[in-house]
């Protein structure tokens, strides 16, 4: 393993330190200590390349004041003692053109363990396999009522996701034979994380309803797939083809709190099962038929079976039976269904070059994709238990087209452009015996799409260089709706699914990057990013209603970078992101209950290295984030949003290199974060400490 550059300089003579200590003929010292470095780290580098296989050993630990879900969330660090192994690797030859390969990593307490196993035969194939488990961390806390400083912990709010994966994976690669490939995965996740999807509440005791009760989801996902790839070349020709076959087992549940506290006061598990079955297959093939002319096309087919269930349970506990006594909202029980889809996709590329420095890539892509689903449940409620049936059949034909030229004739120059097209036309029929009426519903769509992109790499010099971009996407969908069950005049109580006659979907990009060497020892690099985006929608003309710009969302990224080393043990790095977001809606302008929404927040951060000598490194960082402008306390009228968040975080760390092939690390942090959007209920303040030891052999 190669060291980083944060190693690079290992010692100077001391001649050279008293050069500078004393002030005397500093661009001289300076020479000799990047000559020294640079004659250090070849001699360390060739020391390391005996040790090809190492193993590495940590251990940490924190203190937390504050909200644990919040810190576990943010950072993804347990509380407490966390270590272990973390991370080993070991290679060698077990023989003639045969290699065993192992990595691992095993950290108890953080939940995180991985494997891998690797025996590669050159010429022959290979078997290897592995297995990852790790946790994700969330945070589970309901929303803030800045009036009354209602705040509701029900349990809790530290959760927990596990994911997990089990694979292997055979090939073949026999010479002048077809390329084979074998593998299977096993996929998993189980566990909780929050889910946005809030209870309600009278947070004065009585008045106004505000949903902040918080609620979240119980996982229990697996997945298992199995893949076969086969890939030849005859001639000028690579023939390949493949068959996957993908089958998974949902049993999730929301499980909610619906007025706690109060007389109507239920638990609520909305269970939701999907069991699925997909096959695909695939062939594609390439070639270089002209030294200006590449070739590639493909085809792929998908089959997707899946069996759905559920209910929406209200009880004075999560998992129960329905108990119409208990019904306190709209729920269901008994869900039963399924869905059918088929997809086809081909596609067809060229890259040609009629002339020196221009390059012509054109493509085609086409598919079909039919689907059809059903569902039968039973509704609940304060009244009797209703029946309802739905079932609805989709069909989709696209056609997309792109073409992107390119020209490298002026030196130091690349410019190019691309065009994007797609055209679709689609159906849709819904019907279902729905509460309170009956759904008819029969509707064709017709859709253009448009994208259009110019760029420039302006490579001016060494110290100099300019990347721009520019693009347009349009996208329009018209709606004739054939056949609708409910009136959209402007007496209607019913609206839906027939009231959108049309959307146009509009987005305009600028970006530009610049970076600049001002000096040997000085990078700056600057990324500007612009993006505005409109949504126009159309009623259909019985509404009476004329076209509106329902939506519209303004972005601006600015940020900058840089990097400054003034001398070859020592480095400098800072940088800061600025961005301002906003969507807006005409909603806004009708209620106070709903505002703009608003994602502006800036960031700095500062790293500063220091080669001590030639055993010893140290760095210390610091990263700052700001959310501001986007909390409207509008309590009166709704739930306020919008993110008003500070951050600091500062850590330490000191490299010691006890011998050629061992090294140990000491590290320490600092976090510190203020949320006044939750009213301080998660805030934290944390210190970690963090060491590990690595030996090489």
């Amino acid at each position: 393993m190669k060291t980083t550059k944060l190693s690079r300089g290992r010692s100077v003579n001391t001649l050279g330190w008293l050069l500078v200590c004393g002030g005397l003929t500093a661009a001289l010292g300076a020479q000799a200590a990047e000559a020294t470095a640079a004659a250090d780290a070849k001699s360390l580098e060739e020391k390391l390349e005996a040790y090809s296989n190492w193993i590495e050993f940590s251990a940490g630990g924190l203190t937390l004041d504050g909200n644990r879900g919040a810190f576990q969330q943010r950072q993804q660090i347990r509380r407490r003692v966390f270590g272990g192994m973390e991370d080993f690797h070991y290679q060698r030859d077990l023989g003639k053109k045969v290699t065993l390969l192992m990595d691992g990593r095993v950290l108890f307490d953080n939940q995180d363990y991985k494997a891998r196993l690797e025996i590669t035969k050159e010429d022959v194939g290979f078997l290897r396999g592995g297995l990852t488990y790790y946790r994700t961390w969330d945070d589970g806390s309901g929303g803030f009522f800045r009036p009354t400083e209602g705040w509701y912990d029900l349990y809790d709010d530290a959760l927990a996701l596990d994911r997990g994966e089990i694979w292997v994976e055979g090939g073949l690669r026999l010479k002048k034979l077809p390329h084979l490939t074998l593998k299977y995965t096993h996929q998993m996740r189980e566990g909780l994380k929050s889910s946005t999807s809030w209870g309600y509440v009278h947070p004065y005791g009585l008045g106004p309803v505000r949903g902040i009760v918080p609620s979240f989801y119980d996982i229990d996902e697996e997945r298992d797939i199995w893949q076969a790839d086969l890939r030849h070349t005859v001639g000028k020709f690579t023939l390949g083809a493949g068959v996957r076959y993908d089958r998974s087992d949902l049993d999730n549940a929301r499980k909610m709190r619906q007025w706690p506290g109060e007389a109507a006061d239920r638990r609520v598990t909305q269970r939701e099962t999907v069991r699925s079955e997909a096959w695909s297959a695939h062939a594609f093939v390439e070639s270089q038929l002209h030294k200006k002319l590449f070739f590639s096309t493909g085809y792929g087919y998908t089959t997707l079976d899946s069996d759905v269930g559920g209910s929406r349970i209200y009880g004075n506990d999560y998992d129960v039976q329905f108990v119409p006594a208990l019904a306190s909202g709209l729920g269901f029980y008994g869900l039963s269904g399924g869905s059918q889809l088929k997809d086809h996709v081909a596609n067809l590329n060229l890259m040609y070059n009629p002339w020196p420095n221009w390059t012509l890539v054109p493509s085609f892509r086409l598919q079909r994709t039919g689907m059809d689903s059903e569902a039968w449940y039973f509704q609940t409620g304060v009244g009797p238990v209703t029946p309802v049936s739905a079932r609805s059949e989709r069909e989709v034909l696209d056609l997309a087209e792109q073409l992107e030229l390119r020209y490298t004739g002026l030196t130091n120059w690349v410019f190019y452009a691309r065009g994007e097209w797609m055209q679709g036309e689609g159906d849709l029929t819904e019907i279902g015996a729905a509460f309170p009426l009956p759904v008819n519903h029969y509707v064709e769509d017709t859709r253009f799409g448009q994208k259009y992109t110019v760029g420039v790499n302006w490579y001016a010099s060494r110290r100099v260089t300019l990347d721009a971009q520019y693009y347009r996407k349009m996208r329009s969908t018209d709606y004739e709706h054939l056949v609708d069950s409910t009136a959209n005049d402007p007496l209607s109580a019913n609206r839906y699914p027939g009231f959108i006659a049309g959307q146009d979907f509009t987005t305009d990009d600028v970006n530009a990057r610049l970076t600049l060497r001002p000096h040997q020892k000085v990078t700056l690099v600057t990324r500007y990013d612009y993006q505005i985006s409109t949504v126009d929608t159309k009623p259909v003309n019985e509404a009476g209603l004329p076209e509106v710009e329902s939506g519209r969302m303004t972005s601006h990224v600015l940020a900058q970078n840089i990097t400054y080393v003034p001398w070859s043990r020592l480095y400098l790095q800072g940088g800061f992101n600025v961005v301002f977001s906003k969507t807006e809606t005409p909603a806004s302008s009708f209620t106070q209950a709903v505002l703009e929404a608003r994602n502006n927040y800036w960031s700095a951060s500062a790293t500063v290295g220091w080669v001590v000598d030639d055993k010893t490194d140290l760095q210390t960082t610091y990263f700052y984030y700001r959310a501001f402008d986007n909390y409207s306390d509008n309590s009166a009228f709704g739930v306020p949003y919008g993110a008003n968040a500070r951050e600091h975080a500062v850590t330490a760390g000191l490299t010691r290199r006890l011998r050629d092939n061992i090294r140990l690390a000491l590290k320490y942090g600092f976090f510190t974060h203020r949320d006044a959007t939750a009213g301080g209920r998660n805030d934290f303040d944390a210190h970690m400490v963090y060491s590990s030891l690595q030996i090489r052999f």
